[in-house]
């Protein structure tokens, strides 16, 4: 499925030609989806460049699941887990940031290069947090570097410590959505635009996930509803949308209203920590 027609080539050429100033990724994945949210083609975009991955958002995925994710990443590339918002974990991804430095300064050394800061630039897919990571790392007393010398033209980087700079720009990579299944979970995410797909399927979806991962008891606390054992998310969806009075002219429910509210109120957490995916034992590729 592609949503972004269009889109993606440009993202993927602006984002080439932003790499070639920088030594280090700093890729965002939203901790309750990190598979469906890792864009597959950017190994072959980033080549080389040293990586970091981090898993944001996590306030709203379920800590067990987060930790797993974190231990299969491990395996390949630095993993760090962080909030962007309230600055969670920012002060351990500076320190592998560091860390990263002293290797790429080695290999320059090794070079017969000066060394220098290390130079990264934040990149994912849409809405995964990386403008409020950059934020986070930068912080409001950060400078902006201006003009580094030897640095493209325009490009304005931040200051983040004597170590570290950070080019002031995210990197945009589409989601590519291979199937359907990962599709809905970047629109239930936020990744994907709810209005690029029928509502009431997402919030379908979204039951048949919870159902699945036996969070269905989520729904019941939160909307003060009972849900029958086996019951069809095609009849649990009108007593969600009765009970918080999104109804039509003759006391129908307005089944599409029910559906936006819904999904809104799990992007938001109000349904409490819930990752839409666990490890099974495929051999993940990040």
């Amino acid at each position: 499925m592609n949503i972004f027609p269009g889109h993606m080539a440009k993202a993927k050429r602006v984002l080439k030609e932003n790499l070639k100033n920088v030594d280090l990724v700093v890729e965002v994945l939203d901790a309750r989806i990190p598979y469906s949210s890792h864009n597959k083609e950017l190994k072959d975009i980033i080549k080389e460049t040293e990586k970091i991955v981090v898993l944001n958002k996590k306030d709203l995925a379920e800590q067990k699941f987060t930790d797993q994710w974190k231990n299969i990443i491990s395996k390949k590339s630095s993993c760090v887990k962080v909030n962007s918002v309230k600055k969670s974990g920012i002060d351990r991804l500076k320190n592998k940031m560091e860390e990263k430095q002293e290797e790429i300064n080695q290999k320059r050394i090794e070079k017969g290069i000066n060394k220098r800061p290390v130079r990264a630039i934040i990149i994912g897919i849409p809405n995964v947090g990386k403008s409020a990571l950059i934020n986070a790392l930068g912080g409001k007393s950060s400078a902006r570097t201006g003009n580094t010398p030897g640095v493209t033209r325009g490009k304005q980087w931040i200051k983040v410590s004597e170590n570290i700079e950070l080019l002031d720009m995210p990197g945009i990579l589409y989601p590519k959505a291979e199937d359907e299944d990962i599709a809905y979970k970047l629109v239930l995410t936020g990744a994907i635009d709810l209005k690029k797909v029928d509502t009431e399927n997402a919030a379908y979806k979204l039951l048949k996930y919870l159902k699945k991962l036996n969070r269905l008891d989520a729904v019941v606390e939160y909307y003060g509803i009972d849900v029958f054992e086996n019951e069809h998310p095609y009849d649990i969806l009108p007593k969600i949308g009765r009970k918080r009075g999104c109804l039509m002219t003759g006391g129908k429910v307005d089944r599409n209203r029910a559906a936006t509210l819904l999904v809104n109120d799990y992007r938001d957490g109000e349904l409490g920590k819930i990752s839409l995916e666990k490890p099974g034992s495929a051999n993940y590729e990040f």
